[in-house]
């Protein structure tokens, strides 16, 4: 029995059976053009009928045409414009709201209720196409025309002419069509052609509005091009970077100069932007980028507001003119995209940066002023003024990223700074980083330094960046110029080497300021665009704002020996009294956190130069170390080996344990300890990016078996969603730091990569090959040449030697390099791998020595993240291999041979050792006679050699006369050899020279960290006997050997050492 109010599956069959044999409702277009128009018509009950309606709306038509599958409706017609159809009225008073998916699917009062006259039937003309675009071509708005039905299908050649072109580019947004001609031949390919033929006036607005004639064709001879006059393509030639230069115009593939008349910086602006060149920073003048090939595009570039596309930007009244002098478009972009300022003003507001297509806001919480002001500089804004804003600016749409952009202030991009976002909390609206930047670019900046407060001075004039020159700078100059950018007062006014001046254009020269003006330009100062003869001197200022602290001779960021900039000179701080106070203002200074550990005795290796602080005392609240009490500035009793680290809680380091190098248990190192890392909802694109990181290939994935053990420490990260862009874990999404983010240990992460690991430690400096704690002098070698001196400059860093790209690589640099390697002074720079191509890393571009630095480490130079150089750019050099100072090698600086291509000597050297010889043996034999001739004299005197004696006081003499400005020796006589064979023994130091507790006497401190006074005593004076102490007292002065430290005044009482001009000057 059935139940009761349902159908009986019999009476189902019975009610299925009758709509089978009553047959589907279906629809057509009938004596239209095509099949998408016609008189509507609609067979019900086996029967073909009319559709009637006195109120037939587009809604209608719409439903009509999407259920034929023929695009969207052009027109509703219901006045039997395409003729009275015969038949029933099926369908009366429809009423569709346009979402139905048939049309007796709308409301109506019933099928065939209604009789109406024919002269009623309703018709459509549907688009026929859904959309339509034009291919094959750099642009969106030239190429081979193609409409959309339910796939993309070919427009025909013969089935257009120009008008329909001009609707097709006014429908793209394209402009005016330009041209259109034969495109691919199409009779042999199996494409679907479009079967009407258009016949547009050229005033309709939309392609689907044009007239159409059937055609009934399955093939063409060749498809439509279409050209238009709006985006046909740019680009920018003839400039130093894909981001600057001429701007040309690809139309009809001819790439012509752009010369338009309005061309201005907010047009520039547009087309960088577009070009994803970031913002416009200059428009030079005159033919900054050369002329092209002479031809022309002429007209007006302009972009619709809030343009997302080129095509969106056309150029209005284009032709082939000539270009009057100073009227072609030229433009030099940032070449930085991807972040902008909203909700404010050009140079204020909110900081938004894009990932991918996707723009979205940026959380304060890791926002410093670092970034800030590399932002600024980045957008044409000058500097950051302030990022505490409060809550002005806020409101938005989008995602706010977590980004923290890590910077050292000196990069071009916010792209180029370290960047971290795993681990990092989320924020909401209220908590986005904001900036007010301090305006469009000042016209005076200061290039090449450790910051925007200190380098070679330069001045926009006539948009283009031009030198200073002075023969007569000063302090007052300066003064001006550090007041102008805002930066303090000038620390220092200086004249750059010749390696470091500028070349171009020269903007002023001869300046001479009061010393309190505003504006350099107010200054006295006459102009020239060439350089004047005895007027050659760049001139550059260092600004007390160039201040600022690092941390060097880590792995990576967070964690090393601190370092200050002072007086354009980086130095370091002694160890006395450093402690967890100092080390939690440095951390907290730098964005890393809190401090771990404060090492001391050089624990993160010896510096160099100058020790700028001792006996530093914070109580750890200060914002920053100039606050702490400490000795003055360059105030100490110490030496290198006791430099200051700090290890910070946001040091991070990764590592695989428990398997060989490449598989294992994955950790993390973070606030001190490592930690596991949960694997939920860990893709294997996390496992590969995780590989990567490691050095260990492009591929990896996630074990399951966890055979690389358990953990015992925290679990630090879960929810690890990394991309294809990504090749450091440290930029991928990530839950926040917590040390209990797994559920349970079966949750930790084991991975199998598919390369080899290279090691680093996490918590201490790259390891040099054979050494625990290797000097810097160690991490330098040269590879290729001969002897040691010459060859591709290569560098120990992260645990494995790279090399360095020729970028900016100069005579200054190899000098610096050549002395650091005991190799005497620099013969050549050489660039383009001229020793050979390197393998592994590129570590440094951009090295910029004064050529007067002690340590290739002391030279500004620029980490290389990108791809900006490759190994056919590996920097090299030759040196002399002949150290240019009267001392001798020590034992840790073996001497050097020079490079020179053949080991022959040339005759003059020859003949020169021999005659050395032969004077040698007379001076010999002439000595012995005199001897001999006193001993027989003077009876017992045989103790003492008078010819020794005799040559030690001539020459002490005149060398103590003759090269008094190089003394610095305490008064003590200077023991010289020239030209002789025998040398005479130096009587060992007796055990009660020196006093007690001297804990440094027999330290030899090495070359650079000595002063020079102390070099000399050690490595050219030959120490008397006690016996011999009236030998000194010409001078009044003896030996200082009666404390553990040198006094500051006597390590700083001796000029730099200068070439003597006394080759032959040898140690005893």
């Amino acid at each position: 029995m059935a139940t009761k109010g349902h159908l009986s599956k019999p009476v189902l069959w019975l009610v299925l059976c009758i709509q089978l044999s009553l047959g589907v409702d279906e629809m057509r277009l009938a004596n239209g053009t095509g099949p998408c128009s016609g008189r509507v018509e609609i067979k019900h009950e086996e029967q073909w009928g009319t559709v009637c309606d006195g109120d037939w709306t587009i809604k209608d038509a719409g439903v009509v045409c999407k259920q034929l599958r023929c695009g969207y409706a052009v027109q509703a017609l219901n006045e039997a414009d395409f003729g009275q159809g015969s038949g029933p009225t099926w369908l009366y008073q429809v009423v569709c709201s346009g979402n139905e998916s048939t049309l007796w699917n709308c409301s109506h009062p019933g099928w065939g209720v209604y009789s109406c006259p024919h002269a009623y039937d309703t018709g459509v003309i549907c688009s026929g196409f859904t959309e339509l675009r034009l291919t094959g071509r750099d642009t969106a708005c030239s190429g081979h025309l193609r409409v959309k039905q339910e796939t993309w299908v070919t427009v025909c050649f013969s089935h257009i002419d120009f008008n329909t072109a001009s609707v097709v580019c006014n429908e793209l947004e394209c402009g005016e069509a330009v041209d259109i001609s034969r495109g691919n031949h199409s009779e042999d390919k199996p494409e679907l052609i479009w079967q009407e033929k258009f016949q547009c006036v050229g005033n309709e607005t939309h392609l689907a509005h044009c007239p159409r004639t059937m055609l009934h064709t399955n093939t063409c001879s060749h498809d439509a091009t279409v050209v238009c006059s709006g985006y046909g393509g740019y680009r920018l030639a003839n400039g130093s970077t894909t981001c600057s230069g001429r701007v040309e115009l690809l139309h009809g593939g001819t790439w012509r100069t752009l010369c338009d008349y309005l061309w201005d910086l907010p047009a520039a602006n547009d087309l960088c932007q577009q070009l994803d060149c970031g913002v416009a920073l200059q428009i030079p003048d005159g033919q900054f980028f050369g002329k092209g090939n002479g031809s022309v595009w002429n007209g007006t570039f302009s972009c619709k507001k809030n343009a997302k596309h080129l095509r969106d930007c056309s150029v209005s009244v284009l032709g082939r003119d000539e270009c009057p002098a100073g009227k072609d478009a030229r433009v030099v972009c940032s070449g930085c995209p991807g972040a902008r300022l909203v909700n404010g003003t050009t140079c204020s507001g909110r900081v938004e940066i894009r990932h991918g297509d996707t723009w979205g806001s940026l959380c304060r919480s890791q926002w410093n002023l670092k970034a800030a002001n590399v932002l600024c500089h980045q957008l044409n804004c000058g500097y950051a003024k302030s990022i505490q804003t409060g809550e002005d600016f806020v409101g938005m749409d989008g995602p706010i990223w977590r980004d923290a952009f890590h910077c050292d202030g000196t990069e071009s991009c916010l792209w180029d700074c370290a960047q971290v976002i795993l681990g990092n909390p989320s924020c909401s609206a209220r908590e986005t980083a904001t900036v007010i930047c301090s305006g469009l670019a000042e016209s005076l900046r200061l290039s090449g330094g450790e910051s925007r407060c200190d380098g070679r001075v330069e001045i926009l004039l006539h948009g283009i960046w031009s030198r200073v020159l002075d023969d007569d700078w000063d302090i007052k100059d300066a003064h001006v110029v550090c007041r102008q950018l805002e930066c303090g007062t000038a620390q220092k006014a200086y004249y750059l080497p010749r390696s470091k001046r500028g070349i171009g254009v020269v903007g002023f020269r001869s300046v001479q300021c009061a010393g309190n003006e505003t504006q350099l330009m107010l200054c006295k100062t006459s102009r020239s665009h060439t350089v004047p003869s005895g007027v050659a001197e760049d001139v550059g200022v260092v600004c007390s704002g160039s201040r600022q602290i690092r941390l060097v001779n880590a792995t990576k960021r967070c964690a090393g020996r601190v370092e200050l900039y002072h007086d354009g000179t980086w130095g370091t701080i002694c160890d006395d009294n450093w402690d967890l106070s100092d080390a939690n203002v440095v951390c907290k200074q730098l964005g890393c956190g809190h401090a771990i550990k404060a090492f001391d005795s050089a624990h993160y290796g010896e510096g160099s130069g100058q020790i700028w602080l001792d006996d530093v005392n914070c109580t750890g609240a200060e914002s920053d170390l100039w606050a702490c009490p400490a000795r003055a500035l360059g105030q100490h009793n110490c030496q290198h080996k006791e430099d200051a680290g700090v290890l910070c809680s946001e040091f991070l380091a990764l590592r695989l344990v428990n398997g060989n190098d490449c598989t294992g248990r994955l950790e993390v190192f973070y606030n001190g300890t490592w930690g596991s890392i949960c694997s939920n909802q860990m893709s294997q694109l996390t496992a590969v990016t995780v590989c990567k990181h490691l050095n260990c290939g492009d591929g990896g994935e996630i074990a399951r078996d966890f055979e690389y053990g358990r953990g015992s420490g925290p679990t630090w990260l879960d929810h690890i969603e990394c991309t294809e862009q990504q090749s450091s874990l440290w930029q991928c999404q990530s839950d926040p730091w917590n040390a209990q983010s797994c559920d349970n240990r079966a949750e930790e992460t084991h991975i199998s990569c598919t390369g080899r690991k290279e090691a680093t430690s996490p918590t201490t400096f790259a390891e040099c090959p054979n050494s625990t704690s290797c000097s810097d002098r160690e991490k330098l070698r040269l590879i290729g040449g001969e002897y040691g001196c010459s060859g591709r400059v290569e560098i120990w860093h992260q645990g494995s030697w790279g090399t360095v790209c020729d970028d900016s690589w100069d005579l200054a640099d190899a000098n610096v390099l050549c002395r650091q390697l005991g190799c005497g002074s620099a013969l050549s720079a050489l660039s383009e791998a001229a020793f050979g191509e390197g393998t592994g890393p590129i570590w440094l571009e951009k090295v910029h020595c004064k050529g007067t630095e002690l340590s290739l480490w002391d030279c500004p130079a620029k980490p290389l993240f990108g791809k900006n150089c490759d190994h056919k750019e590996d920097a090299a050099v030759e040196c002399s291999g002949v150290t240019e100072t009267t001392a001798s090698p020590t034992r840790a600086d073996p001497p050097r041979r020079p490079a020179t291509g053949s080991t022959r000597l040339s005759t003059p050297i020859i003949l020169c050792i021999i005659l050395g010889t032969l004077l040698c043996l007379v001076l010999a034999i002439l000595a012995r006679q005199i001897q001999r001739a006193r001993a027989q004299q003077k009876g017992s005197r045989l103790s003492y050699d008078p010819f020794s004696e005799a040559v030690y006081e001539e020459i002490d003499y005149n060398m103590m006369n003759e090269k008094q400005g190089i003394t610095g020796l305490s008064g003590r006589p200077l023991l010289v050899i020239v030209n002789t064979c025998t040398f005479p023994e130096v009587p060992p130091l007796p055990e009660n020279a020196l006093e007690d507790n001297y804990d440094d006497a027999t330290e030899a401190p090495e070359p650079k960290d000595a002063p020079f006074s102390e070099q000399n005593d050690k490595e050219i004076i030959g120490i008397p006997e006690e016996s011999d102490k009236n030998k000194d007292s010409w001078t009044g002065q003896s030996p200082n050997v009666s404390g553990n430290r040198t006094s500051a005044a006597d390590r700083h009482s001796s000029p730099a050492l200068e070439d003597t001009g006394y080759d032959d000057i040898e140690e005893l």
